[in-house]
C-alpha cells in the first residue's frame, strides 16, 4: 500500500479550559491549562497511524519554546517529519474550551506553515498514493507551490480539508485545486460560506458540481452527509459524552483516508470516522490514546 503525504502543521496545542470565553476587560480565572502536541497535519497523521495506515508526516519544524517542544515530542515518539527542521520560530494554537466541549482556537503562525520547494523535489513520487492538505497551507504564502506540486501529480489521490478559514482563501487556488477533483472535507458552515447558499443541500450539490471528487459534510452529533455526482446520504454519528471538539475534524479525515485505503466505501468509511471522531470528542485532546482506540471496532 502506497503511503498519504501529509501536508500540513505540526504545533504545540495550549489548552485552557475556562468557564466562558473573556469579556473585553474581563479578569478570568482558568481551570486548567495543559500542553499537548497537536496541528492539522500531526492529528490527521496520528489518525493514520492508529489505522495502521501507512503516511509520512510532512511538516517544518522550528525555533523556539514551541519549536523545541515539538521537536522533542516528535523524537519521544520516534516520529520523523519529511520536512527538515528550520531556522524560524515555531507557532502555537491556543485552544479555549468551555464547559459544553466547544473549542476557540487563537492561533500564532510560524515555520510550520513555510513550506519549499526543494523539499518536495526530494520526495520519492512513487512512494505516494494520496495527499492530505488543509486549507490552512494553501492560503499562506506558499500556497501556489504546494498546488504547483499537487498538479505536476495528477496520480496521487487528493484529501482537502479547507477549514474555517476558507473565506480567506483567494479564489484562484480554490479553483486550481477544484479542478484536480479532491475529496473535499468540510463541515456545514464551512460548505455555506464558500458556496453563498443557504441551504446545506444546495450547498453540497453545488460543491459536487464544482469538483467531481466526493464531498463529505460534518454534522457534529448529527454525524456527515457523503455525496458525489447526483448521490447524497446522510451518515449518523455515535453518541459521545463530549469532553472537547480539539482535533474532531482533523481525526474525521485521518480515519476517512484510512479507511478509503483500504478500499471500504464512502459509507463504511464515514461509518468508521464518525466513530473515531466521537471518541476523540470523549478524551481530552485531539490524540487519542491507543489504549482507548483498541477497544473500539470498525468495519473492514
Amino acid at each position: 500500500m502506497k503511503k498519504t503525504l501529509v501536508i500540513g502543521s505540526t504545533v504545540a496545542d495550549v489548552i485552557v479550559r475556562v468557564n466562558h470565553l473573556p469579556r473585553t476587560g474581563e479578569d478570568l480565572d482558568i481551570d486548567e491549562q495543559t500542553l499537548s502536541l497537536g496541528g492539522c497535519a500531526y492529528n490527521v497523521y496520528h489518525a493514520l497511524s492508529l489505522f495502521n495506515s501507512p503516511a509520512m508526516l510532512f511538516s517544518p519544524v522550528g525555533t523556539g519554546i514551541y519549536g523545541d517542544f515539538v521537536y522533542h515530542s516528535l523524537a519521544a515518539a520516534e516520529i520523523k517529519t519529511a520536512a527538515p527542521r528550520v531556522n524560524e520560530e515555531n507557532g502555537c494554537c491556543y485552544c479555549f474550551v468551555e464547559p459544553d466541549g466547544e473549542r476557540t482556537f487563537i492561533c500564532r503562525y510560524g515555520a510550520e506553515y513555510l513550506f519549499r520547494r526543494e523539499w518536495f523535489d526530494a520526495l520519492d513520487a512513487s512512494e505516494i498514493g494520496g495527499v492530505y492538505l488543509c486549507g490552512l497551507e494553501v492560503e499562506r504564502a506558499s500556497g501556489d507551490m504546494l498546488i504547483d506540486y499537487l498538479e505536476q501529480h495528477p496520480e496521487f489521490s487528493l484529501y482537502f480539508a479547507p477549514g474555517p478559514r476558507i473565506g480567506s482563501i483567494a479564489s484562484e487556488r480554490l479553483e486550481r485545486l477544484f479542478h484536480l477533483n479532491p475529496l473535499l472535507h468540510l463541515n456545514a458552515s464551512e460548505a455555506l460560506t464558500i458556496t453563498g447558499c443557504n441551504n446545506l443541500h444546495r450547498a453540497v450539490k453545488t460543491l459536487c458540481s464544482i469538483s467531481s471528487g466526493p464531498v463529505i459534510v460534518t454534522l457534529g452529533a448529527r454525524g456527515v452527509l457523503c455525496a458525489q455526482g447526483d448521490w447524497m446520504e446522510e451518515v449518523p454519528s455515535q453518541p459521545a459524552e463530549v469532553e472537547d471538539t480539539i482535533g474532531a475534524g482533523d481525526s474525521h479525515i485521518g480515519a476517512m483516508i484510512a479507511g478509503l485505503a483500504r478500499g471500504l466505501t464512502l459509507t463504511q468509511a464515514a461509518a468508521n470516522a464518525n466513530r473515531f471522531a466521537a471518541a476523540v470528542t470523549e478524551n481530552p485532546g485531539a490524540i487519542l490514546p491507543h489504549s482507548v482506540f483498541s477497544s473500539l471496532q470498525f468495519e473492514y
